[in-house]
């Protein structure tokens, strides 16, 4: 038993520095802002560690991260994001994953607030690596910030996909570590820059077949 608790002792510690790590790392390359955006790891016993509110994301204090129980219930630690419910709602559609990254990365944000874009799926095939690491990804409808009723959006559609776009808001990203949800958080990042700074000019994306190997090869 005592093992047991000394293993889960160290997995809460490393965890506790992972993201604060992976924060100050978004913080300072200009990804997230101000207090905006959280992150979140599943611990081995299906408690959740993550981001407190109203906190910086450069600034983390890995001993203040909020704790909470599998459906977002407070443990201990500062008071958690306002937004705890939608890595609450992530972590119950998908048993693979073991890390949430919302951002309001700046060019993710503004195609989100386009008018013309496809819901069902955001953003073109611009690149192999975007279908290998966040592959489909829908928009979902508007909703003020902390409104419960954007987890159940969020729910319909995180069963099916491991990242959505809140729309006028940012990205949500599951991945089955850290590393995995940051690293896709980043491609869409990147590939919504991409999309933008290309409006206007012919695009030549990976066609259908393209897209349906790499598919079939890396299942994101």
């Amino acid at each position: 038993m005592s093992h047991v608790v000394t293993s889960h002792a160290q997995e809460l510690t490393t965890a506790r520095e992972r993201i604060a790590e992976t924060g100050r790392s978004i913080y300072d390359r200009g990804l997230t802002f101000g207090s905006t955006g959280n992150i979140s790891v599943r611990l081995s016993d299906g408690r959740l560690l993550l981001t407190p509110t109203n906190v910086a994301m450069g600034r983390l204090d890995p001993a203040a991260l909020s704790l909470t129980d599998a459906g977002g219930a407070y443990i201990s630690g500062e008071k958690p994001t306002k937004e705890a419910f939608l890595h609450a709602t992530m972590y119950g559609a998908r048993e693979d994953a073991g890390a949430v990254v919302h951002l309001h990365s700046t060019h993710s944000v503004a195609v989100s607030c386009l008018a013309d874009i496809n819901h069902a799926d955001v953003l073109p095939p611009l690149t192999a690596y975007y279908i290998m690491r966040v592959g489909r990804l829908p928009l979902v409808d508007y909703f003020p910030p902390g409104d419960t009723a954007l987890a159940k959006a969020v729910g319909k559609l995180a069963g099916k996909h491991h990242a959505v776009l809140l729309a006028n808001h940012g990205p949500v990203v599951a991945g089955r570590d850290i590393d995995a949800a940051l690293f896709a958080t980043e491609e869409l990042e990147e590939t919504a820059k991409l999309f933008l700074m290309l409006q206007g000019k012919r695009t030549r994306p990976l066609t259908p077949a393209q897209v349906e190997e790499l598919r079939d090869r890396f299942p994101s």
